[in-house]
């Protein structure tokens, strides 16, 4: 038998047993980071599986990879709006909070632990950072969302802190090993991982996003590998020019999410599945390093410094940055609690032992001791917490059925999916009843478990998800007419011609998308046109044919 063969066996079975455990995670309120570190500890030189695994380059170089994957699908679910509402605190809590945090930490952690300063400041980087993927893992596996400020500065502030803690802990280092601060190199060192960094991401998806959609791929499937080498692009570049490749990578991430992309419900789901095989592998093997039985020793002060991390550190550090930014003592206390700990400390802990510092087997077991405690205390209680605050939100059910066209360069044309909820003027009605433009039909109607195909008479229920088909130009009319509420700021462009069946209404326009046509109740558009009325106040329509009429803005704009 060849090697080759053995491998992929071990690989399937971790992988198997990765994915299982990721269900009973959700079930049980326990991130799936713990479950995963735990098969890697049973698969180790002291678990039952006996693999010696010590290579720590190897280890950081597939965390590399793992990660960059985790930030980019991460990116590609984080919506315009949230980065709108949130990036000021965000950004804040992401580097002067992640500053207070390793401040705090590596000072005690160096009078706990009778090292120099720089050693405890060394450790206190390492663990400064927060991981998004367990903290939304355990709010979606419990059904809950946060109020959405509070929610977006915690998404964007886990997605965007990696960077920092990163400085801090190259920093750190470079300082250990050169004996003494070069405050420039350091400086420049920050100055060209966020600048170049950010440059670079941003960059990379504004291009990326207009390349996917300019692309005529044959295979649908290739759209989300394309996607993906976007993104890898996107941080070799930046890390190869000076710059923060897990930035830059997260940033690509937004803006090629935020565009109207092929294909890209296929990209969300290929890029999902990829992050969590990037999660499973990197934890395993994070989980390969470590030997239990000289873990012991760091009980004690483990449990001390992961009780300062998450009870004095944080806190402070998140009141002092967040303050002055209009939150709520409550949204405070909970931003506070949320500061799960994940897979980029115990990443960076491999540094000082590839950099063969001084004490750095011993800030390794601390700083996965500390990961294991964080994970277990703050996210088995998370739920319970953000319940007791009051600033949990019930989470919409995800939709059992889902549409898409895979080659939207062909057509003028998307799918829309909406959700009916209780704000929605459509809820409650038929759909013959909704006064739809020509440019749009409701393809499918998703009710819990079945998938309706829509007729004149079904009736849309709260609750429901509505696939439209339409023309790009009409989106904010529907946005209007199926999202209620949460599109009432919607501004509806007053110079698109659109058009309506004859059948339509104008009390039904004034209705469902405020067009104000200063005619008789109960006229229809059909039998305006007949009339021989082709302007009314500042509205023209015309016959487009015997079905059809045109709606135009005739005013002054």
């Amino acid at each position: 038998m060849f090697i080759i063969d053995f491998v992929l066996l071990l690989v399937g079975v971790l992988l198997f047993f990765g994915i299982w455990s990721s269900k009973i995670s959700t079930k049980v309120g326990v991130p799936g980071l713990v479950l995963f570190l735990l098969i890697g500890m049973l698969a180790g030189s002291d678990g039952i599986g006996g693999i010696k695994f010590d290579d720590f380059k190897m280890a950081h170089a597939v965390g590399t990879v793992a990660l960059a994957v985790i930030l980019f699908d991460g990116g590609l679910r984080t919506g315009l709006d949230s980065v709108k509402l949130a990036w000021k605190p965000a950004g804040m809590l992401a580097t002067a909070g992640v500053l207070g945090t390793a401040g705090i930490t590596g000072a005690f952690a160096a009078w706990l632990m009778d090292w120099p300063i720089l050693y405890g400041l060394l450790l206190g980087s390492i663990i400064s950072s927060t991981d998004a993927a367990a903290v939304f893992g355990i709010l979606k596996g419990q059904g809950l969302r946060l109020r959405p400020r509070l929610g977006s500065t915690l998404e964007l502030e886990s997605g965007s802190n990696d960077p920092m803690a990163i400085f801090l802990t190259i920093g750190c280092i470079e300082i250990i090993r050169a004996g003494a601060p070069d405050w420039g190199s350091l400086a420049l060192l920050f100055v060209s991982q966020m600048g170049v960094g950010a440059l670079v991401g941003v960059g990379m998806g504004k291009a990326g996003a207009r390349f996917i959609n300019r692309v005529n791929l044959d295979a649908a499937g290739l759209y989300p590998v394309l996607a993906g080498a976007i993104g890898l692009l996107s941080f070799g570049l930046a890390a190869n020019l000076g710059g923060s490749g897990f930035l830059a990578i997260y940033l690509t991430g937004i803006v090629v999410g935020n565009k109207d992309v092929v294909f890209r419900r296929g990209i969300y789901l290929f890029h999902d599945g990829v992050a969590w095989t990037g999660q499973i592998v990197m934890f395993t093997l994070l989980g390969l390093l470590v030997f239990p039985s000289t873990m012991l020793g760091m009980t004690a002060p483990g449990l001390a410094i992961a009780a300062v991390l998450i009870l004095v550190a944080r806190p402070i550090s998140v009141f002092a940055t967040l303050g002055f930014f209009g939150f709520k003592f409550r949204e405070l206390v909970l931003l506070s609690w949320t500061g799960l700990k994940g897979a980029v400390p115990i990443m960076l802990a491999t540094f000082p032992l590839m950099f063969e510092v001084e004490h750095g087997r011993e800030i390794f077991n601390l700083v996965f001791f500390v990961v294991l405690v964080s994970a277990m205390t703050q996210g088995w209680s998370l739920p319970s917490v953000a319940k007791a605050l009051g600033l949990n939100e019930s989470m919409r059910p995800e939709p059992h059925a889902t549409l898409e066209i895979s080659a939207l360069q062909h057509v003028n044309a998307e799918i829309v999916e909406y959700f009916i909820s209780k704000d929605s003027p459509a809820a409650g009605r038929k759909l013959s009843e909704l006064a739809l433009p020509q440019e749009c039909l409701v393809a499918l109607i998703a009710r819990e478990k079945h998938a309706i195909a829509p007729k004149g008479s079904s009736v849309l229920e709260v609750g429901d998800y509505a696939f439209v088909v339409q023309d790009r130009g009409v989106r904010p009319y529907m946005d209007r007419l199926f999202a209620g509420a949460s599109a009432e700021d919607a501004i509806l462009p007053a110079d698109l011609p659109i058009v309506f069946g004859r059948h339509v209404r104008v009390e039904a326009l004034k209705t469902f998308y405020s067009l104000e046509i200063p005619t008789e109740e109960g006229k229809s558009l059909g039998e305006i046109v007949d009339a021989g009325f082709e302007r009314i106040g500042d509205w023209k329509l015309s016959a487009v044919d015997d079905v059809s009429v045109l709606v135009k803005w005739a005013g002054k704009i």
